[in-house]
């Protein structure tokens, strides 16, 4: 695109949506053109705003007409640059953040319906204040929006009881690579009437079209919730705590993490004003949450009994079960600021890989030997959703040295120790983070060929001229 055409593209574009919702300056552009990560640096050729779905439709046909590229952004949370333009200053980036009306919420058939850009934090918000819940829960739900957690098909911590994003959407309103409008929301449980659709766009990344709006299922608020934190002396112990929980607990288990005790300390160096309930005498250190269907009083029992029994076993070290709404919040910000703690350590090499819960304990063990023993001073940072087999695996640069640098030489011999290491597991090297740009690599390397021809059939049927967010989880 040369110059005039350029022009006559941003002519058109601010026509539709008006001036002040297409941004074209650089001092405009620098809040989107960067990843959460900083890791990359994109040069939008500008920001479109649509304000509806129609209006996004118009933006996505006249791209078609000029062939420009379009990067859909929601909350710019995300961890592998999925949502970051190239530096060529050639591709639009296309903003949902105005999108973020709640359109619909029916208690009846526990659905609500939220647009793209709508938060999560006020789709929860929403639903609570309807005496509803949707569990869909994160580090980031004060920013991260609703096209972005579904086009990556996030996870959190709730995924245990109630499933990833895929799991908790009903159905979808599309804009199409041609700028058509599929509004395929429903209320429906069931609906057995061909391919689902739905299915092939979250978890998509934006590169086979647009989500604008989502139908969400909505859940019953429990009567009582109790947090817990309690120390194990190996990663077995937590393995097997899991299980004696899920048999005594059953559903009403809805969240298991494993904090390594390292990642705690990381916590309490940058933010001293959060207090461990506990004493880090263990090297790891597992937080459950209990929702309960009858009170507070039979949630606290039941959760006593648990980790009680545990302790007689020898599998506990310790315990502390919360007290107060506020002890529990206590207890989860500690482990929400994990990541947080890690930014301020320095930069450092970040692993989100998926094994089945019945050789965690193994991989924790084997890769920290593997990855000790090819980075000696490395520091392991390990945490993430037990519960349902993913961890964070992450390895910061040793004690006092240069992270950069740590970085820039040793990641790529990281990621492939991990990632080979989960793969040999039955495992694999994203399980909530998407692929992005950081994991072109990984995909070609650990799908099947079978896989990646199928996925690279699907791209070409549905944008055949490649312009949904190009460069993302396939390679052009």
């Amino acid at each position: 695109m040369n110059k005039a055409e350029r022009i006559r593209f941003l002519d058109a574009l601010r026509a539709l949506l008006g001036a002040s919702h297409v941004l074209s300056e650089a001092h405009d552009l620098a809040p989107y053109a960067t990843d959460w990560r900083k890791r990359y640096h994109g040069k939008p050729m500008a920001v479109a705003m649509p304000g509806d779905t129609a209006q996004v439709a118009e933006v996505v046909q006249l791209c078609a007409t000029h062939r420009v590229p379009i990067v859909p952004q929601g909350g710019n949370t995300g961890l592998v640059g999925g949502a970051t333009t190239d530096a060529s200053g050639t591709e639009l980036l296309l903003s949902l953040r105005r999108m973020n009306r709640i359109r619909d919420l029916s208690t009846a058939d526990g659905v609500l319906v939220a647009e793209a850009g709508c938060v999560l934090a006020a789709v929860q918000q929403a639903a609570d204040g309807a005496g509803m819940l949707f569990p869909l829960s994160l580090a980031a739900e004060g920013s991260a929006t609703v096209g972005g957690v579904l086009s990556t098909n996030a996870g959190g911590t709730a995924v245990l009881r109630y499933g990833n994003a895929r799991s908790l959407c009903l159905g979808l309103e599309v804009v199409t690579p041609q700028g058509q409008i599929w509004n395929g929301l429903s209320a429906l449980r069931k609906d057995n009437t061909g391919y689902d659709l739905r299915d092939l766009f979250i978890g998509a990344e934006g590169t086979l079209g647009l989500i604008t709006a989502a139908s969400l299922q909505l859940f019953a608020r429990p009567a009582a919730r109790r947090t817990a934190m309690a120390l194990v002396a190996h990663a077995q112990d937590a393995v097997d705590l899991l299980q004696q929980a899920r048999g005594a607990l059953g559903a009403g288990l809805t969240g298991f993490e494993l904090m390594s005790a390292h990642s705690l300390q990381l916590v309490q160096r940058h933010f001293p004003r959060l207090r461990l309930p506990l004493e880090l005498s263990s090297p790891w250190c597992v937080l459950l949450e209990l929702s309960d269907n009858e009170g507070e009083a039979h949630a606290q029992a039941r959760l006593e009994a648990v980790l009680g029994l545990a302790m007689e076993q020898g599998r506990v070290v310790d315990a502390a079960v919360a007290q107060t709404l506020a002890q529990a919040q206590a207890m989860w910000a500690l482990r929400e600021h994990i990541p947080l703690a890690q930014a301020q350590e320095g930069l450092n090499i970040k692993h989100d890989i998926a094994v089945p819960i019945s050789r965690m304990a193994a991989f924790v063990e084997s890769t920290a030997e593997l990855v000790t023993q090819a980075l000696p001073g490395a520091r392991l940072v390990v945490f993430g959703h037990l519960g349902d087999g993913n961890l964070h695996y992450n390895v910061q640069a040793p004690l006092g040295g240069d992270a950069a640098d740590f970085l820039a030489r040793h990641q790529d011999a990281c990621n492939r120790i991990v990632h080979d290491a989960a793969a040999a597991c039955g495992g694999s090297f994203s399980a909530e983070h998407g692929v992005g740009q950081l994991k072109l690599d990984d995909l070609l390397r650990y799908k099947s060929p079978v896989a990646v021809a199928m996925m690279r059939a699907i791209k070409a049927a549905l944008d055949p001229q490649g312009l949904m967010n190009p460069g993302k989880v396939l390679r052009p």
